[in-house]
């Protein structure tokens, strides 16, 4: 079982960057799949970003295409999401997870079986 420790949030002003990281301990996650998602106060869960196994395919929600930008270190079994020009509109506790084997490209959400305990980003306005 893998377990995943998401890192990096805080409290920032709009227009500022931040870097989450998510950390994999238990099994290498080289050979899976990862995604972002994130959920608002009174929000359903959303997905934002995914990366293939190898990163060389990524994949982003629209509302975030263009601001952040996923990259994973598989040496370090470590997936990261650059988020530049934040907005009030992504306060959100943010989540990692890992793929299921052979997933589809990009997975489903149902195929996301592993879930770290999430980061809470805020932007102010």
């Amino acid at each position: 079982q893998v377990q995943l420790v998401e890192s990096g949030g805080g409290s920032v002003q709009a227009g500022d960057s931040l870097r989450l990281s998510c950390a994999a301990s238990g099994r290498t996650v080289s050979n899976y799949a990862m995604g972002w998602f994130r959920q608002a106060p009174g929000k359903e869960r959303e997905f934002v970003s995914a990366i293939i196994w190898g990163g060389g395919s990524t994949y982003y929600s629209d509302s975030v295409r263009g601001r952040f930008t996923i990259s994973r270190d598989n040496a370090k079994n470590t997936v990261f999401l650059q988020m530049n020009s934040l907005k009030p509109e992504d306060t959100a506790v943010y989540y990692c997870a890992v793929a299921t084997y052979g997933s589809s490209w990009p997975p489903r959400p149902y195929e996301y079986k592993n879930w770290g305990q999430g980061t809470q980003v805020t932007v102010s306005s």
